[in-house]
């Protein structure tokens, strides 16, 4: 019997080397042996959130041993580099809060030796000793008593408009007396009971001077802007009442609050300003205001 040809087509040398390429072994990369890995672990995956968690539980003992293992090497590594960071100064240890002794900048204040508290001498050695209420002691040469009352001149107490500016004036060396001692008497005598600029001052003073004190407080009168009687239908004060504005420079000096100090010796030039009211037989600021210069 006469097997029939596969094909009445002749064979080509272009046949034979397309059926050589078909026929030759493919090469099985490792990307290709990767890609089909994870395609065959992808379709093997449960289904779902709940499958997937009961399935990575649900494994042998060898797999959960290797699990606890890695965990404990990981655990191992971050405190290793914990420790050393410690030992390093590169983080304060857990609980541990940098003091002022670990940073760069020197204490504000010295704390006192063993020697100075045996013999109840103030350690200063350039810095403050903390008294026992917690705040640090006012150096004795900046004392309260070192500053001078200031007095009302003669021609203050006159209804004029000479002895309006001169009360204008003497308000502000009683506000400086008040920042420098914690004594506002004087400028409470001087301002009307309930006006803001009054009240906000006393309270804070008093404020300040319930954990701490201020000296080198000053106030310097540079020019006079005006003198000039002010009526009540133009300007809604009281009667007889002068406006009294000044030109001047201030500077806060030296605070202390707790056992930090404010260092704010530096001068500002302000303006001030007062309605001068001619009450019960002398002057009284029933309104006033101290303001940045620049803002004229």
């Amino acid at each position: 019997m006469m097997v029939p040809p596969l094909s009445e087509r002749p064979v080509t040398e272009e046949d034979e080397e397309r059926f050589r390429r078909e026929t030759a072994p493919r090469k099985y990369t490792l990307r290709r042996r990767w890609a089909d890995y994870r395609a065959e672990v992808k379709a093997r995956r449960p289904k779902g959130a709940r499958a997937r968690a009961r399935a990575w539980l649900h494994v042998e003992p060898f797999y959960w041993g290797m699990r606890v293992t890695y965990v404990v090497l990981f655990a191992g590594a971050v405190l290793a580099v914990y420790i050393n960071g410690v030992a390093e100064g590169w983080w304060p240890a857990w609980g541990e809060r940098p003091t002022v002794a670990a940073t760069t900048m020197p204490p504000i204040y010295p704390t006192p030796t063993a020697s100075a508290t045996a013999s109840g001498e103030a350690a200063m050695s350039g810095g403050y000793q903390i008294g026992p209420d917690g705040v640090l002691v006012r150096p004795a040469e900046h004392a309260a008593s070192t500053y001078t009352k200031p007095e009302l001149p003669d021609e203050a107490k006159e209804n004029t408009e000479r002895g309006a500016e001169l009360a204008a004036e003497y308000l502000i060396d009683t506000l400086t007396y008040a920042w420098n001692t914690g004594n506002t008497q004087p400028f409470e005598e001087i301002t009307q009971p309930g006006e803001t600029f009054r009240e906000a001052h006393i309270q804070n003073v008093n404020k300040l001077y319930s954990q701490g004190w201020m000296y080198g407080n000053t106030a310097t009168i540079t020019n006079i802007v005006s003198v000039l009687p002010v009526s009540q239908e133009d300007w809604g004060v009281e009667p007889d009442t002068i406006a009294v504005i000044f030109d001047g420079i201030v500077n806060n000096g030296t605070a202390c609050v707790g056992k930090r100090i404010v260092n704010n010796n530096s001068d500002e030039t302000v303006v001030f300003a007062f309605y001068m009211t001619w009450k019960n037989g002398g002057w009284v600021s029933t309104g006033g205001t101290v303001r940045n210069g620049e803002a004229k």
